[in-house]
């Protein structure tokens, strides 16, 4: 039986309960997951890269030990299908909360398949609990100091509160 690999790419800055429940729900149609931290030249970072995939393998081992060992979490700087063919996926997983996301979402599943025709974009559906977080909000809630427990896992708390406020010290 052949084994279904699946790609998550994604910025994860920060990682929140919203990419806990993607990355749980994708393991239902793959049998691995590769979860892909990219560089997003459209957003500016508050943790950089090499925080991320800690971030994330703090979480895995906290909230998902019991498929920690079907998910592996790298950093990459280069095109999802390429990261894809290389990881042998023959999936992307994206996630959607709203109808806005899906526009842009779709072009890029449309490019992607002409790029690898043979690599399919999955798209699943942000639990409701989920659908209003978005990594960008909860930087800003950190930036001002703000609660994030309801927002992220518990490792995540004190290393993007950090950051955020040495963020917030250099702008000042």
């Amino acid at each position: 039986m052949t084994t279904r690999i699946a790609l998550y790419p994604g910025s994860f800055d920060p990682v929140t309960f919203g990419h806990v429940d993607l990355i749980r729900r994708s393991l239902s149609v793959a049998d691995k997951l590769v979860i892909s931290i990219l560089p997003n030249a459209a957003k500016e970072a508050l943790l950089p890269l090499a925080d991320r995939a800690a971030l994330l393998q703090a979480v895995v081992a906290a909230e998902l030990s019991d498929l920690a060992d079907r998910i592996s979490i790298r950093s990459d700087a280069d095109l999802a299908v390429r990261i894809a063919a290389n990881a042998g996926a023959t999936l992307i997983v994206r996630g959607l909360r709203a109808g806005s996301d899906f526009e842009a979402e779709l072009r890029m599943a449309h490019a992607n398949r002409l790029l690898a025709p043979g690599i399919e974009t999955f798209f699943l559906m942000t639990a409701p609990e989920h659908a209003s977080t978005s990594s960008r909000l909860v930087r800003e809630i950190a930036r001002y100091g703000g609660p994030l427990e309801r927002l992220v896992p518990a490792a995540v708390v004190p290393v993007l509160a950090a950051a955020a406020a040495a963020q917030a010290r250099r702008s000042s």
